[in-house]
């Protein structure tokens, strides 16, 4: 019996993973968790072998920094990524981290199952339109790759919480940071990409398809 945790912090997506996972007889879903901190913490309680780790929650380290924690920790779990997105560069930033798949949340739920059952046996298992655009991305020069690839972990989830409209000191509130440190990260992000203003990041994130996280 493989034991699952599911961590999203939209209850009704975890409730609804849940009810698909119930009917697998070789699973069972041990808990849930709506943060990486509360991950991390559930992953130290409960034991589980498999996590479906959604990939942007607003709020602490995220599920990026909560990967890196639990394979630091627990390096024989195995870690599904979820996320929105298909594209670069949150998929490359992942598997660096130890994931053992990347899922999309549009994946049907056959898909899901597959990729469980496929990382359980120590395999990788990536979406299709995940995996063709990761072989294009190592084809193409880097002319053509994307500028936010420079972006640390923290600038990267900072300027997702910006072009998701958030004020500096509402992500200052939700990372447990100053308002000072998030606008010098801000600037710092700016330097990185040559660009002036929160405008400019936002056209970035629709050019290399940075919206659309959740």
């Amino acid at each position: 019996m493989l034991k699952i945790l599911i961590v999203d912090d939209h209850e009704l997506v975890s409730t609804g993973i849940s009810r698909v996972l119930q009917d697998e007889k070789t699973l069972i879903v041990v808990g849930s968790a709506a943060s990486g901190e509360d991950a991390i913490e559930k992953t130290k309680l409960l034991e589980p072998d498999i996590i479906l780790m959604d990939v942007h929650m607003p709020g602490g380290i995220g599920g990026l920094g909560a990967t890196k924690e639990i394979k630091r920790l627990f390096p024989k779990v195995k870690i599904i990524a979820l996320s929105a997105l298909d594209d670069n560069p949150y998929p490359s930033k992942l598997i660096e981290a130890g994931v053992s798949g990347y899922l999309t949340k549009g994946a049907p739920a056959k898909e899901m199952l597959e990729a469980i059952h496929t990382v359980s046996l120590g395999n990788k298992y990536i979406t299709g339109s995940v995996a063709q655009k990761m072989a294009l991305s190592k084809m193409s020069s880097e002319d053509n790759a994307s500028p936010l690839d420079i972006l640390s972990d923290r600038e990267l989830q900072i300027a997702q919480m910006i072009i998701d409209c958030k004020k500096p000191q509402e992500i200052a509130d939700s990372l447990n940071l100053s308002s000072k440190t998030v606008n010098t990260y801000r600037y710092r992000m700016f330097d990185k990409l040559n660009i002036n203003s929160d405008v400019e990041l936002t056209k970035l994130a629709v050019r290399y398809s940075l919206l659309g996280m959740g």
